[in-house]
């Protein structure tokens, strides 16, 4: 069972539960692929706090992900095993090439120890199996994608968590049509590449961290609310009991947190966009 229910033997153990990893076979990174971490703690170059909020936690290695593999294109790769990421809800696996070289790629649901994954920019025919990377003007309608790139060339953007995945549906001229996760329909150009399959590790959304102490070391602190801080500390603060004064929920700083656009109208690629995504907040597409 990948998910994993405490006995209720303390407060903390009550509510929790623990993700057993099922998939992941190897135990030790591949040292020549990891990178130094630093922490800033929601901090910018000026060391003014920006994110409040974040701060501490376990220190961890940046495993170098290949998001392009565009050097690798014709080139058998196989599979060494499948590890854990603490820098992402999704497992990595362990590429080893043909001549030698190693890479980690997001490991896709059903990618085994042994499996031999390819990319192809076109050249080589390869067969759209779980992990294979391939430009859209050769993944077959209705394939199930992830690590989607944006822009020919600037690696994979899109469904790179856990469970993601996007749905082809059309080719037309020089675009390929996608369904998102999040309902939204897109256009991207047919060059543009996507990996088959779906991330694995679907269980991550299941899991509950069940105390304060776990948020902690994912680096977590404990916010307090806008409403309980006095009126100069925050524009929903102060006033006789609990009151917001009749404003819309804000910031420290005074915009809007909830509801409400915050995607740029400028940004080129919204061009691309066929349909929005589902509103939460008014159950219609916006």
């Amino acid at each position: 069972m990948p998910i994993r229910q405490y006995k209720p033997t303390t407060p903390g153990r009550r509510n929790a539960s623990v993700n057993l990893h099922a998939e992941v076979t190897k135990k030790r990174p591949e040292r020549s692929l990891l990178e130094k971490k630093t922490r800033t703690s929601g901090r910018n170059h000026q060391g003014k706090i920006t994110v409040r909020g974040r701060g501490g936690g376990v220190k961890r290695h940046y495993r170098k992900i290949d998001f392009k593999r565009r050097d690798r294109d014709g080139i058998e790769g196989k599979v060494v095993g499948i590890e854990y990421d603490p820098n992402r809800s999704a497992h990595i696996a362990l590429i080893e090439y043909a001549d030698g070289v190693k890479r980690y790629i997001l490991a896709p649901k059903g990618l085994q120890d042994g499996a031999v994954v390819m990319s192809t920019s076109g050249e080589h025919v390869i067969e759209p199996s779980p992990g294979a990377c391939m430009p859209f003007g050769m993944i077959p309608l209705g394939m199930p994608v992830h690590c989607i790139e944006l822009n020919p060339g600037a690696g994979g953007k899109l469904c790179r968590s856990a469970g993601m995945s996007a749905k082809l549906l059309n080719k037309e001229g020089e675009y390929a049509t996608l369904l998102m996760p999040s309902g939204e329909r897109r256009r991207v150009h047919i060059t543009c590449r996507a990996v088959i399959g779906e991330v694995g590790n679907s269980d991550h959304q299941n899991r509950k961290l069940g105390k304060a102490g776990i948020n902690r070391k994912l680096g977590r602190r404990p916010k307090t609310r806008g409403v309980a801080m006095s009126h100069h500390a925050h524009p929903l603060g102060g006033g006789d009991g609990k009151s917001k004064g009749g404003r819309a929920p804000v910031n420290k700083a005074g915009t809007p947190s909830k509801g409400g656009g915050t995607r740029d109208p400028n940004k080129s690629s919204g061009r691309l966009i066929i349909r929005r995504r589902k509103s939460k907040r008014y159950g219609q597409l916006r």
